[in-house]
């Protein structure tokens, strides 16, 4: 990191530079007790001030309540609790923290406004660093399983194998399940029932906007020819099937910027570039050791020891232009990471449609 241009942090709409710490390896600890709210004398505190929150005045002071997932208290309490206490003694704050598992809020108070301002403002800090590196749960999707596109994949499959199955790489288990064809738009990490609700009730919110865009009409879309992402063919991870709207419109990318936009800032998905790269994978060296594995893209590939390439050259100059099918496409979705509904396809957690 330079030092002259750090890393920059978006939090509730905050901007806060990120400084360089070494961090601690966070194992699972015994829960530790919550600490009585200090009535010692707090100096005013120097942090930027936090308005995402309400600091409530009572009668021992002033309280704030910041609603946290279950899965990232252990960071704020730390290793033997030294985080906390830290936290605590910096600020001349106490900080509540409820039990492992159960989901509520952590509790700040303090004798000063300004010191529990700091202390919101650290513990978001902390909190938004430790979410960044959860395994994401749910992802945006268009769904591609249209019974067409099935059928055309599952020719490409067998004519593939059969035409390239000598390939270095190439055998039946890097194929995309049919019935879970998709575009992603964007991962999300959702760490509890109220985050997914959340995300389910924006995604409601941008409905209006989508079907400004489509006219309150499905999109016919079309399914045809393949393409990857590295500079080497013969060295392959991920096979994309590429998708456009017929009429030759941008309105499928006009919705993916969107909501891109839209769920990024509300922090519940990090915009990895400024365009949506619209793609469907069909192959992809992540399913050899887990068929239900999910590429999240370019920012998180896995080590060359973790997966095994394949040679794509003649499966590129065989099938470039594979025609794999049509449809109306009419809905976006919220989609479960590892789950299967009763159609096959991934189980859905909001969804909202174009027409």
């Amino acid at each position: 990191m330079e030092i002259l241009r750090p890393a920059l942090v978006n939090i509730n709409g905050r901007i806060y530079r990120k400084n360089q710490v070494q961090e601690e390896s966070y194992e699972e600890e015994e829960e530790e007790e919550d600490y009585p709210c200090s009535g010692a004398a707090a100096e005013p505190c120097l942090d930027e001030p936090c308005d995402a929150y309400d600091i409530e005045q009572t009668d021992r002071g002033f309280r704030c309540a910041i609603d946290v997932p279950s899965v990232l208290y252990k960071y704020i309490i730390g290793k033997k609790g030294e985080t906390r206490k830290r936290l605590e003694t910096e600020t001349k704050t106490s900080i509540s923290i409820p039990k492992q598992g159960v989901e509520g809020q952590i509790v700040i108070t303090g004798a000063h406004r300004a010191a529990v301002t700091s202390a919101v403002t650290r513990v978001e800090v902390l909190i938004d660093s430790f979410r960044r590196k959860q395994p994401f749960t749910h992802f945006l999707s268009f769904a591609l399983n249209h019974p067409q596109v099935q059928q055309g994949f599952l020719r490409f499959r067998e004519q593939v194998l059969e035409r390239c199955g000598q390939d270095a790489g190439v055998d039946e288990s890097i194929f995309q399940n049919p019935a879970k064809l998709h575009l992603t738009i964007g991962t999300l990490a959702l760490l509890n029932e109220q985050e997914v609700t959340r995300a389910s009730e924006l995604l409601q919110q941008c409905q209006d906007v989508i079907r400004d865009i489509t006219e309150a009409k499905p999109l016919p879309v079309e399914v045809r020819g393949i393409e990857y992402m590295n500079d080497d063919p013969s060295m392959v991870d991920v096979l994309y099937a590429k998708v456009r709207v017929q009429d030759g419109s941008d309105k499928l990318q006009q919705i993916a910027d969107r909501l891109v936009e839209c769920f990024s800032a509300a922090g519940l998905m990090e915009r990895e570039r400024e365009r949506v790269k619209i793609h469907g994978t069909i192959m992809n060296t992540l399913f050899r050791k887990d068929p239900s594995a999910e590429d999240r893209g370019a920012s998180a590939r896995p080590s060359a020891k973790e997966r095994e390439a394949f040679n794509a050259k003649n499966i590129l100059q065989m099938f470039g232009e594979v025609y794999f099918g049509a449809f109306e496409l009419n809905s976006v979705q919220i989609s479960q990471r590892f789950s299967t509904d009763s159609t096959g396809y991934y189980s859905s957690a909001g969804c909202v449609t174009f027409s």
